[in-house]
C-alpha cells in the first residue's frame, strides 16, 4: 500500500477559523464565510481558484450540529465546483477531508475547501444541552433504543467505558485547560486544578462536568491542494503522510467491547499500514476529546501506549504536557478550547507544524503530528508532516 499512497499527491495549503465563542448569535453561514475566506487567503488563493468543497455532516436534525451546508457556501462565495461532498455517513468528522484528499489526488479538483461549522451553543437555551435533547425527535433512528432508558446523550453511552480509568481522567482535563490558558482563542482560560476537577458536578458517572467538551459557535476551514499546485502558496505546505478510517463492528455505542473495541482501533491500524513512520516519530498529538476518555482511547489505539495502559500513561499529566514526550491537544482540545468537532484538532496540528503556536508552541518545532477525530463507532485519523 505504501507505494500507492494518494497522500503523496496532496498538501494542506491554507487554514482559517471564524470567531469561536459561546452563544455568539451569528448564523452558521456567517461564521463559515469568515473561516472559508481566511483559509483561502492563507493559501494565497481567491474564491475563483476553489473548485471543490467538502463538509461534515452536510445536514442534521440536531439543532446547531450542522451550521452550514455545501450549497449555502457555494452560493455565498459564488464558487464554481467540479467536486463536492457533504454527508453524515462517513468515517467520523474527518471523513469528508479524507475524501477531499482522494478527490484532489484523482484529479477531480485542484483546491478543495473543507469546513466544519457548529452553532450548538446558540442552539441551547436556558436549560443548556438538556433543552436541545428534549426538543429532538428520537424515534427515527438507532437512538430510539436508548432514549426510553434515560440515555439520550453520548455522555451516557461512553461513560461506562470510562469506569476503569475514572481516577486518571482528570489529568487529561487539567492538561487541556493548562494549554487553553495559553490560547487566546480558547473558550475557557481560567486555570483548572485537580481539586476543581474532582469537585465538579457529575454528568454521567464517572464523567463529570470537565470530562465533557464545551459546545460553542464557530467554523474551521482547511484548503487541500494538489501537490504540484501547492508549491506557489503563501505558506509552506503541510504534507499528508497517511490516513486511517474504517468500521469493523456494528454502528452502536452500547455494543462496543471496551476502549479497544472502538472504531479508533481499526482506523489507527489502517493508518500505520500506510506509512513507515511509527508512533515514536510523532512530536505532537491532537486527539479527539469529546469526552476525556475518548482521548485516552485514541492514545491506546494509535500505539502511544499499550492497550489498557492509557490511564497510567496520562496519570500526573507530565507525559502529555507541552514540554512532555507527547504534547496532547495543545490548543486546549474540545474540553477547554471548544467543541469544533475534530476540525479544531486539524487546524491546531497545522499551526504547530508551522511553528505558529505562540505561547503554546511545542518546543523544537514539531516535524510530525497525529490528528484523530470521532468516538465510539466513528473514527478517522491523519498523520501530517512538515
Amino acid at each position: 500500500m505504501k507505494d500507492q499512497r494518494f497522500e503523496a499527491e496532496v498538501a494542506i495549503t491554507g487554514i482559517g477559523q471564524s470567531t469561536i465563542g459561546r452563544r455568539l448569535g451569528r448564523s452558521g453561514l456567517d461564521l463559515t464565510v469568515d473561516a472559508a475566506l481566511a483559509a483561502i487567503d492563507d493559501a494565497g488563493l481567491t474564491p475563483a481558484d476553489v473548485d471543490g468543497v467538502a463538509t461534515f455532516p452536510g445536514e442534521s436534525a440536531d439543532p446547531g450540529f450542522a451550521g452550514c451546508g455545501v450549497w449555502e457556501l457555494r452560493d455565498a462565495l459564488d464558487l464554481s465546483l467540479r467536486w463536492f461532498e457533504g454527508s453524515p455517513q462517513t468515517s467520523g468528522q474527518l471523513g469528508p477531508f479524507i475524501d477531499a484528499c482522494m478527490a484532489v489526488a484523482c484529479g477531480l479538483a485542484s483546491h478543495v475547501l473543507c469546513f466544519r461549522t457548529v452553532c450548538e451553543s446558540s442552539a441551547q437555551r436556558a436549560g443548556g444541552r438538556a433543552d436541545v435533547v428534549a426538543g429532538e425527535p428520537r424515534v427515527h433512528d438507532w437512538r430510539r433504543w436508548l432514549s426510553p432508558f434515560g440515555a439520550p446523550s453520548a455522555a451516557n453511552w461512553i461513560a461506562l467505558y470510562a469506569q476503569h480509568h475514572f481516577d486518571q481522567l482528570g489529568a487529561i482535563a487539567c492538561n487541556a485547560r493548562a494549554n487553553a490558558v495559553l490560547n487566546p482563542n480558547a473558550v475557557f482560560r481560567e486555570p483548572l486544578t485537580l481539586d476543581d476537577y474532582l469537585g465538579a458536578r457529575m454528568i454521567s458517572t464517572p464523567l463529570c462536568l470537565y470530562d465533557c467538551d464545551v459546545p460553542v459557535d464557530g467554523s474551521t476551514a482547511v484548503v487541500v491542494s494538489a501537490r504540484d499546485r501547492a508549491r506557489d502558496g503563501r505558506r509552506d505546505p503541510v504534507h499528508l503522510e497517511a490516513v486511517g478510517c474504517g468500521l469493523r463492528g456494528p454502528f452502536a455505542w452500547d455494543q462496543i467491547d471496551g476502549l479497544a473495541g472502538m472504531a479508533a482501533t481499526g482506523a489507527a491500524e489502517a493508518l500505520w499500514r500506510r506509512t513507515d513512520l511509527r508512533p515514536c516519530d510523532v512530536d505532537v498529538a491532537e486527539l479527539y476529546d469529546g469526552f476525556s476518555v475518548l482521548a485516552l482511547a485514541w492514545l491506546e489505539a494509535l500505539g502511544f501506549c499499550d492497550v489498557g495502559d492509557g490511564g497510567p500513561f496520562v496519570d500526573g499529566g507530565k507525559a502529555i504536557s507541552l514540554d512532555g514526550p507527547l504534547p496532547l491537544n495543545t490548543q486546549g482540545g474540545q474540553l477547554s478550547g471548544g467543541r469544533l468537532h475534530g476540525y479544531g484538532m486539524l487546524h491546531e496540528a497545522v499551526v504547530q507544524l508551522r511553528g505558529d503556536g505562540g505561547a503554546r508552541q511545542v518546543r523544537d518545532r514539531p516535524e510530525v503530528a497525529a490528528v484523530a477525530a470521532g468516538g465510539g463507532p466513528l473514527a478517522g485519523c491523519l498523520l501530517l508532516t512538515r
